[in-house]
């Protein structure tokens, strides 16, 4: 039945008081009795006549107005609108707001301010062709992808669109290689964007752990993304591969150079099968040389220098011979810690007038995990702190290793009434020429253990020889604290080392791994191990607390040099690196 309009409920005096008159009388034709009826000779309420319609809570007080803006409001139907006659409450007509994304009453188009800004605001990136392209993917990497400018055009031949499947397998193929040759994580990351980047896939997100690589892609926001990842297995030091890697990056990062998929699969292919520039007896005759030179600086002479080749030649075959076994990386560190040991010991034993302290830390610097300490606190600095976790843990891992190789032979030696003293690390004497033809001489062949290009060696020893001049210049003459010389002379290495880095768009590993050569802590991590040999437990941990504080202020300096240059340091034409506001933490 419909229901009688607004105009129809108003009381006429013909029609709404037909039934009841003022004298009682029923003068309708039909009418209806009930228990709601107003009886006979009673008058009817006074509002009866004034107010039909429904009345609730939410009515409007007698005798309060209506604001003026209720009256010329639009009426817009919609399920939820109120049924035709019924009135609605004050609430519900002063704001009809239609969802929760309308703005509010008290929205201003003129006033608003802008939508979606930082406090402190948008920084203006530069992205300048002369840049070197680890610059310019990190500052991408460290933005939200929404603010990310947009990519140059793929650089395809005869491909309609941007094989995602395979860029994405060809991403993570480059992406191993440099996590197995040791690069930080963050330098794997950027690499891994510049791969996607420069096939057209701009919307990735690569994620980089110690042994898990992984790289997802979303086409749109209302698309499925795309996520591919790989397990690193094998861990390799070989720097002439990562320098050819860093090639490959410079050439698909360039705009003005074109290089397929099936160009880039070769070319990964032929660096996966190049062989080691260097033969097996080399690297074996290298790390007796390192030793050598290592007992140089720390006092020993030529006998000291022979001996301690040597162990360090004998250790490096068992070590050799382990890994052939398929024995794990702890035990290969224990066996090759133990033959130089055994032959300071030896030497001491027979007494013979030679400083066996020298020959023990001299086969020390040629284990000490240096380039996996470096790169486990670059990663923490940058913020990559699981990987970080991980790196610093198989540091601990070699380390302890070493310690226990080198413990066992302590203790045979103690055991033998050796005359081993601890108090000889005081005695190093000052004898600048030959301690730097010594410490170039380690980096150059630390340079060789880690593979490195005939090209970078020789600018790495100068970088070693640098380095060793200014701690020794600091702690000699200068009287300075040892930790506070190392972090500077570290600061240097990571300084020229990005330079030359900068300067030859490729990795800065080579030009700083090997240069921190003789900045390691061998002495102090022998004299510890001996001190605790010798039941004095506090005077060893002292040691090994000193010999751990040298060895973060080497990681910190070479990751502050390396940080220094990219600030300040300007790259041919292309300007200062612009700083990017990190996004982790906030």
């Amino acid at each position: 039945m419909a229901e009688p309009d607004a105009e129809d409920r108003k009381p006429r005096s013909d029609e709404a008081r037909s039934t009841f008159t003022p004298e009682g009388r029923d003068e309708s034709d039909s009418a209806l009795t009930s228990e709601l009826t107003v009886p006979t000779l009673l008058p009817p309420p006074p509002s009866a006549g004034a107010e039909a319609s429904t009345t609730s809570e939410f009515a409007v007080p007698e005798g309060l107005a209506l604001p003026p803006a209720v009256v010329g409001e639009a009426e817009t139907p919609s399920e939820f609108a109120l049924p035709k006659g019924l009135e609605a409450p004050h609430a519900l007509v002063t704001e009809p707001e239609g969802s929760a994304f309308s703005p509010p009453s008290t929205y201003s188009a003129g006033q608003a301010p802008a939508a979606f800004t930082p406090p402190s605001g948008i920084p203006a990136v530069r992205l300048t062709k002369e840049a070197p392209w680890q610059d310019r993917m990190r500052t991408m990497l460290r933005m939200p992808v929404a603010e990310r400018p947009a990519p140059e055009p793929a650089q395809k031949t005869g491909e309609s669109g941007p094989a995602v499947p395979r860029v994405l397998d060809l991403t993570l193929r480059i992406g191993e290689l440099l996590l197995a040759g040791g690069e930080g994580a963050e330098d794997v990351e950027a690499a891994m964007f510049a791969v996607c980047r420069s096939y057209g896939l701009d919307r990735c997100e690569p994620t980089v752990t110690f042994t898990l690589l992984s790289v997802s892609y979303q086409p749109s926001l209302v698309d499925d993304p795309v996520t591919s990842s790989r397990t690193v297995r094998r861990r390799g030091t070989d720097y002439t591969r990562l320098s050819a890697v860093f090639g490959l990056l410079a050439d698909l990062s360039d705009p003005e150079t074109t290089v397929s998929l099936e160009e880039a699969y070769r070319r990964l292919a032929e660096i996966r099968r190049n062989r080691h520039p260097y033969p097996g007896w080399a690297l074996t005759g290298a790390s007796g040389l390192l030793a050598g030179a290592a007992s140089v600086l720390v006092g020993g002479d030529l006998v000291v220098f022979v001996a301690a080749a040597l162990g360090a030649m004998l250790g490096d075959r068992l070590a050799w011979l382990c890994a052939g076994r398929g024995l794990p990386e702890f035990y290969q560190f224990t066996v090759a810690a133990m033959p130089p040991a055994a032959i300071g010991v030896a030497l001491t034993v027979a007494h013979v007038n030679v400083n066996a302290s020298a020959v023990v830390t001299g086969g020390l610097f040629a284990l000490l995990p240096g380039r996996a300490l470096v790169a486990g606190v670059q990663d923490g600095l940058t913020g990559f702190y699981i990987t970080a976790a991980a790196r610093l843990l198989e540091v601990m891992y070699f380390f302890v290793g070493i310690v226990i190789g080198v413990l066992v032979i302590l203790y045979f030696g103690v055991k033998l009434n050796a005359p081993l003293n601890p108090d000889a690390a005081l005695n190093i004497t000052s004898r600048p020429v030959v301690q730097i033809i010594a410490s170039m001489l380690l980096s150059l062949t630390f340079a060789v253990l880690l593979q490195q290009e005939r090209s970078t060696v020789l600018w790495v020893t100068l970088n070693g020889g640098v380095a060793w001049s200014v701690y020794g210049a600091m702690v000699y003459p200068g009287h300075l604290s040892p930790v506070a010389s190392t972090a500077v002379a570290a600061g240097l290495v990571g300084l020229f080392g990005q330079l030359l880095a900068r300067y030859r768009f490729a990795s800065a590993l080579p030009y700083t791994t090997a240069a921190i050569g003789p900045l390691l802590p061998g002495s102090a991590t022998y004299f510890g191990l001996l001190s605790i040999a010798q039941n004095h437990v506090d005077k060893g941990l002292v040691s090994l607390a000193k010999a751990a504080s040298l060895a973060m202020a080497i990681a910190i300096g070479v990751n502050l040099g390396s940080e220094i240059s990219r600030l300040f340091v300007r790259v041919s034409s292309a300007g200062v690196r612009r700083a990017a506001k990190r996004t982790r933490g906030f």
